[in-house]
């Protein structure tokens, strides 16, 4: 048994209009939208596929109050296409971001409702990511972290140090996962999210139990009666098992 990682779950204040500027950062478009809920996918794109994480931007109450611990990264092909890239996302009202960061030959911006991301210098690892290059999550410990991610889902872990996890999916394609070495502690519950999927005729609870031997742990946060899991894994991060597919 084991689990796809399928999509990025983004927190919005107004998910129509957050998912109106992903869809335009990244060229994809908006496969469907409900009161609430929008979400996001290549075109062309048949799903699930580990080409493309696809992005639901889902509704809530509360606003943004501190530095995401998930975030985007954005691939680029050259010094030009950085600069070009930044300039138009700008004009999509992007915001330079300070988390930090000091002199780095990357951006670090903020998108309509605060959420940090990074538009990267060219790097050839990310060559064939497509427009995503990676989600970066911030931890403590990436050598736990990629111990827990690796046995959890079917991505296959390409480096680990002291300061930071790399994995992709297994059949090479997509973006990358990374966990980053931070001395910030998790305070409030994530506004960006991963979810993840059974393969088809796989048990939900079953790989939920697996999950909970792994280390997860559940969390409440107020999903009430829902055919998903929510789940934390070692550092506290939410994530959710969703029904097979």
């Amino acid at each position: 048994m084991t689990l796809r990682l399928i999509q990025i779950a983004m927190n919005a204040q107004d998910d129509s209009a957050l998912g109106r500027f992903w869809a335009e950062v990244l060229g994809w478009s908006i496969s469907s939208e409900e009161p609430g809920v929008t979400n996001l996918e290549p075109e062309g794109f048949v799903y699930p596929d580990p080409v493309a994480l696809c992005i639901d931007v889902l509704r809530v109450p509360e606003p943004k109050t501190v530095k995401n611990r998930v975030h985007v990264d954005l691939a680029t092909t050259s010094v030009a296409h950085q600069a070009e890239l930044v300039a138009r996302l700008k004009d999509l009202g992007a915001t330079f971001a300070d988390v930090g960061q000091g002199d780095v030959p990357w951006t670090v911006l903020a998108d309509p409702e605060g959420n940090e991301f990074c538009v990267l210098e060219p790097r050839s690892i990310y060559r064939d990511t497509g427009p995503m290059a990676a989600v970066a999550v911030d931890c403590a410990d990436p050598r736990a972290m990629a111990r827990f991610w690796g046995e959890a889902m079917d991505w296959t872990l390409h480096e680990v140090t002291d300061d930071h996890a790399v994995l992709r999916s297994a059949k090479g394609v997509g973006p990358y996962l990374e966990f980053l070495r931070t001395p910030d502690v998790k305070t409030v519950k994530n506004r960006v999210h991963l979810d993840l999927r059974p393969y088809p005729g796989d048990d939900q609870a079953a790989e939920v139990a697996r999950l909970r031997d792994l280390g997860a742990t559940d969390i409440d946060v107020g999903q009430d009666d829902v055919p998903w899991t929510v789940l934390a894994d070692p550092e506290g991060n939410e994530f959710c098992v969703l029904t097979p597919l």
